[in-house]
């Protein structure tokens, strides 16, 4: 007897899933799921990004939304083919409901479904137009007065936030509004991207002026356009700036910068915003439908408070706000924390020429870069990845197609690979004092990333300058600051170090602080906490979400949005908002389920 092979395998199980769904037989469809499965949706049946986990949570969802998405077409994708490996397979597939097309990944293991991943790709009837369907531009034929394509879009531009009311407005005009403006714009939803600096790009062009990119190119690209193929592994910041600035015009967005948002308030009998901003010293009340927060998950700088601050006489400033080395050659500078920043800046201090003191209050995870790069990312985004086929596009959704609830148990093995291969470099960080985790259960920075957003550094070679004492540590129970006095930092162990400089790399807080800034502390409060899993770790308080808390997707406050997150967040995520966005706009129903609850306000 002939055993199928994995195409046979996953065409029978979605055959029968299929008949099932079709029929409305739950029960049926459910005894083909693992006891221990994962249904991951990204808005095609739940209007949501929801994971439900284990069959009662899959049931659930299908007794609310079956009737209505009804679900068709199960099959393996156009060209693809299913693979086996370890007692899993694994396919692409695609499908469709009653108003979309999907696109998905599933795994079988022991002939039912393990992980099933749907993801909406495009709505019926408001498909992005490209490829064979992309927009002809030239006007062939004649007639009079006819607009070129310079006068219309002049046209748009003028008429756009005064004779015309956008339907979505952003307010942040970094990688993530961009990146969610431009889907938007190939949605036809009229947006406006409202940014507080002069030209685009330059929230990555006022930072110190070594900052690169951590992440690799790979992991980096916008949506629409990828970055060209002689492009830095590691953007330097003014690269990536200038390339938002040239994203924003060739993709033809809306873009206001030098405009502050100065109040929202949402009338929900009216189903609008009255957002004021002011603009070139003008104020504009907008009045959109939709309102969407992308002002960066690490945008609400944390400023710590500290007796004596009033009383210092250097200077004090935030991360975010650190120009760089130039003017504090020869002086004593103090930065307090140990993360990505802390690093970066103290580094490049050093190299100007600063006597500079990092302060670790708390354990720091570090991963070297070339050892992230070849354990942690290399088979989805790398070169060698490209070469053997790989796509962003597959690379985001075979992360994406891992569940929250296990992804930490396929990320202890890699990091227990990188301990090992890195164990001399962590030992002479342990000899100078310097506390290093591997976060709380041993899954390193992209658990800690995903859960908390903080508590880590990609080493790209300040470690080196700790080790060597160029970098002076202040490290342990008696880091802990206890006041600034005129000249300096005083600690709780009663020693203090003199400064004419004190930087605060303490981190950011939740982006509802956007909210309570822009809206009210009702609104930010109803809607809570932004970011983390839900996971009981260091500041990732539980219960479980399973998902980004409030992150691209509906929140308790009707028509208000939060977007945002590092490169690659902000390319994936932003298709599944622009299409939660413009199916509102059409009027195509969507109710949500799962609707998260709110549990930390902030």
């Amino acid at each position: 007897m002939l055993t199928k092979a994995p195409d046979g395998k996953i065409t029978a199980l979605l055959d029968e899933f299929n008949v099932a769904l079709s029929s409305g037989d739950i029960e049926r469809a459910i005894a083909l799921f693992q006891t221990d499965c994962y249904w991951r949706d990204l808005v095609t049946f739940t209007w949501n990004i929801k994971t439900m986990e284990g069959k009662d949570q899959i049931r659930d969802m299908l007794q609310a939304r079956l009737a209505d998405s009804k679900p068709s077409g199960w099959r393996i994708a156009d060209g693809e083919a299913a693979s086996e490996a370890g007692g899993i397979i694994e396919s692409w597939i695609e499908f469709e409901t009653d108003v979309a097309r999907g696109y998905g990944h599933l795994r079988m293991k022991d002939g039912r479904i393990w992980t099933l991943l749907t993801t909406m790709a495009e709505i019926k009837g408001h498909e992005e137009k490209s490829g064979s369907t992309r927009p002809l531009g030239a006007k062939h034929g004649h007639g009079k007065d006819r607009k070129s394509w310079r006068e219309e879009r002049d046209q748009e531009i003028t008429e756009l936030g005064h004779a015309k009311q956008p339907y979505a407005l952003i307010i942040g005009g970094g990688q993530g509004g961009i990146a969610l403006g431009a889907r938007l714009r190939q949605l036809n939803v009229p947006t406006i991207i409202i940014e507080k600096n002069e030209r685009a790009g330059d929230s990555w062009r006022k930072r110190y002026k070594s900052l690169c990119l951590h992440d690799p190119v790979w992991y980096d690209h916008l949506p629409y356009i990828d970055f060209p193929k002689n492009w830095p592994v590691f953007a330097p910041k003014d690269k990536i700036g200038d390339w938002l600035e040239m994203y924003t015009k060739v993709m033809e967005l809306n873009y206001w910068s030098s405009t502050t948002a100065k109040s929202a308030k949402y009338d929900e009998k009216a189903g609008e915003w009255t957002v004021v901003v002011e603009r070139d010293g003008k104020e504009i009340t907008l009045k959109p439908k939709q309102l969407v927060l992308a002002t960066g998950m690490s945008g609400k700088a944390n400023w710590p408070t500290y007796k004596g601050q009033d009383i210092f006489k250097g200077e004090q400033q935030h991360s975010s706000t650190h120009p760089g080395p130039e003017k504090y050659r020869g002086k004593k500078v103090v930065v307090i924390g140990s993360n990505n920043s802390a690093h970066d800046i103290c580094a490049a201090l050093w190299e100007g020429g600063a006597d500079v003191t990092m302060v670790q209050r708390s354990s720091t995870h570090i991963v070297k870069s070339d050892t992230l790069m070849d354990i942690g990312l290399g088979a989805l985004y790398s070169e060698q990845a490209v070469a053997s086929g790989m796509t962003t596009r597959k690379a985001d959704l075979i992360f994406a197609s891992l569940p929250y609830k296990i992804m930490h148990e396929f990320q202890i093995p890699l990091y227990e690979q990188m301990r090992e291969r890195d164990k001399d470099f962590y030992a002479a960080l342990e000899k100078v004092g310097f506390m290093h985790d591997w976060g709380d259960d041993g899954s390193g920075l992209f658990m800690k990333y995903l859960r908390r957003g903080s508590g880590y550094y990609i080493d790209v070679g300040a470690c080196d300058l700790v080790i060597d004492g160029s970098i002076k540590l202040k490290s342990g129970k008696g880091a802990a600051v206890r006041e600034l006095t005129e000249t300096g930092v005083r600690f709780v162990d009663g020693s203090e170090l003199p400064a004419d400089l004190v930087v605060y790399a303490t981190g950011y807080g939740s982006m509802n602080g956007w909210a309570a800034d822009l809206i009210s502390k009702n609104v930010a409060d109803k809607v809570g906490k932004v970011w983390g899993l839900g996971s009981d770790t260091t500041k990732d308080p539980g219960p479980w979400e399973g998902e980004q808390r409030n992150m691209w997707k509906p929140t308790q406050q009707e028509a208000l949005w939060f977007h945002g997150g590092n490169l690659h967040q902000s390319r994936h995520y932003s298709q599944y908002l622009a299409l939660q966005l413009k199916a509102r706009m059409e009027g195509i129903p969507t109710p949500v389920y799962g609707l998260q609850k709110v549990h930390h306000l902030g």
